[in-house]
């Protein structure tokens, strides 16, 4: 990272409380009168931080759009409520940064490289060759972090607490410490983390640029045991750190790092009220409508590789084909949601959902019956309105670091819903005892699975829905954001 490490600064900053993300709170898109309209966003990072109950707290994150960066440029400092844009009573800084810097940053390293790493997504024969190409993306990586890093520096008062988000930011703990070492620096990895064999592929300044940027913070938070192990251990593999794996801290350099479980659950509050609007009943009876009497297995996803849909689809096809009985008595209902499309991987994976389900319609639909509905627009109401039609639901991920949506299932479901769940969802370590559990490569037991789920008794599986909502809802987004704050003491 050499001559992108600032000296020192000193603390100038107001905010006791600050958040980093490579996306915030809010958007903007340019109207037909070419003014910028905001938007709000949801998820649970937003949820979150909606605790912090203090208007000096700020929320820095990138210009995703020209109209972002418009938006940024016209602000002072790039400070959204300072521009007299309504942002929720939340301070945001949105930083308006080079447009080529972003993507290669964004999708050169964060989404084609570190998500492909933690996600075990290569075909290694082919995949990666990290070239001279790779070198400039690496550098706008670094350029991009080192922006964050400076404008936290800026904002945060003395000793503020800071919370860094996920991949994308992996070297901002560093980077800021060695501007202002008087911050309590967290960071949160929202994916799972490769164990050391694969995480090697990376180059190795690179692989421990990104460790060494993470161990910046005083606490690395992961949404399980099993991915703050993984990270754990590629600390001592790649660079001989000192690993307590009891007490679940790692050691390098003079400086110890405490890791952090947090399991971020479902918001169970907002889910019910929402999913009974207006908007989600007719959707709800749309979908009734078409799927008549008849069974359903929900799945809803973005098209993202690791989501692992062609699978589903696949398992799907074989049921119907080894399982005579389900014909004209189940409804496969999958909402693929458009994901990353500027990546050719990932047009082409949207591509193969979209011919499959093409297939399977035509090989065993009839005159009375769809075998399987997709959609591929995103609509939230309408995956709300399949949460709560679901009787089973497929979340069969080749590798996910938490999985929302199979928490969020057995929150909403009307009358009770079968999970079946890949054993590679790191929401697995809390709803496997109740779901039924898949090897998300195993197209042949998925399906059969999905049989086991379809025929599951009804009183098993209502109960099984009550523990499953339970364990969803045990850590909302505002505990899940609390709690890191308070471990940052």
């Amino acid at each position: 990272m050499g001559d992108l490490t600032t000296a020192r600064s000193s603390p100038t900053g107001s905010a006791p409380v600050l958040v980093a993300s490579n996306r915030g709170p809010v958007s903007f898109n340019r109207q037909e009168d070419g003014t910028l309209a905001l938007r709000r966003g949801g998820g649970g990072l937003v949820s979150g931080l909606s605790a912090i109950d203090d208007p000096s707290a700020v929320w820095v994150c990138a210009a995703l759009g020209e109209a972002d960066r418009e938006a940024a440029r016209q602000a002072p400092d790039g400070r959204l409520d300072r521009a007299g844009h309504e942002v929720g009573g939340q301070a945001v800084r949105m930083l308006d940064i080079d447009p080529e810097t972003f993507a290669r940053a964004y999708n050169g390293v964060a989404n084609s490289t570190l998500w492909f790493v933690h996600h075990l997504l290569y075909a290694t024969p082919t995949e990666p060759a990290f070239d001279a190409g790779f070198r400039t993306e690496w550098q706008a990586y670094e350029a991009f972090n080192a922006a964050f890093a400076d404008a936290l520096a800026a904002e945060a008062a003395p000793d503020a607490a800071v919370l860094v988000q996920d991949y994308h930011l992996s070297l901002v703990p560093a980077l800021l410490r060695a501007r202002r070492p008087d911050l309590r620096i967290g960071h949160f990895s929202h994916t799972p983390w490769a164990p050391p064999d694969y995480y090697r592929m990376l180059p190795d300044d690179v692989a421990e640029a990104v460790l060494t940027g993470i161990l910046g913070a005083d606490r690395a938070g992961f949404l399980t045991r099993r991915w703050a192990l993984a990270f754990a251990d590629c600390c001592a593999d790649v660079l001989g750190a000192e690993v307590d794996r009891e007490a679940l801290t790692v050691t390098h350099a003079g400086r110890t790092t405490a890791l952090g479980v947090h399991a971020l659950g479902a918001d169970a509050d907002f889910l019910r009220e929402r999913s009974h609007r207006a908007d989600v009943e007719e959707r709800l009876a749309a979908l009734r409508a078409a799927v008549g009497d008849r069974r359903t297995i929900v799945r809803v996803d973005r098209t993202e590789l690791s989501k692992n849909i062609v699978r589903g689809l696949l398992a799907y096809r074989h049921l119907l084909r080894t399982r005579p009985e389900w014909l004209d008595r189940v409804v496969h209902v999958a909402f693929a949601y458009p994901s990353r499309t500027d990546l050719a991987e990932y047009r082409a994976y949207t591509a193969s959902v979209e011919r499959i389900a093409g297939e399977i319609n035509e090989e065993f639909g009839t005159e009375d019956w769809q075998p399987l509905i997709l959609h591929v627009n995103d609509d939230f109401p309408r995956s709300l309105a399949a949460y709560r039609l679901a009787d089973v639901a497929l979340v069969n991920p080749i590798r996910d670091g938490m999985n929302l949506v199979a928490k969020e299932v057995p929150v909403v479901s009307d009358a009770g819903c079968a999970l079946v769940l890949s054993r590679e969802a790191g929401a697995f370590a809390e709803l496997g005892e109740d779901a039924v559990t898949v090897n998300p490569y195993d197209v042949i037991a998925t399906a059969e699975a999905l049989h086991s789920a379809l025929t599951m008794p009804t009183a098993e599986r209502t109960e099984r829905t009550k523990r499953l909502a339970a364990a969803a809802t045990a850590l909302p987004p505002q505990q899940w954001f609390v709690d890191q704050l308070t471990a940052l003491g």
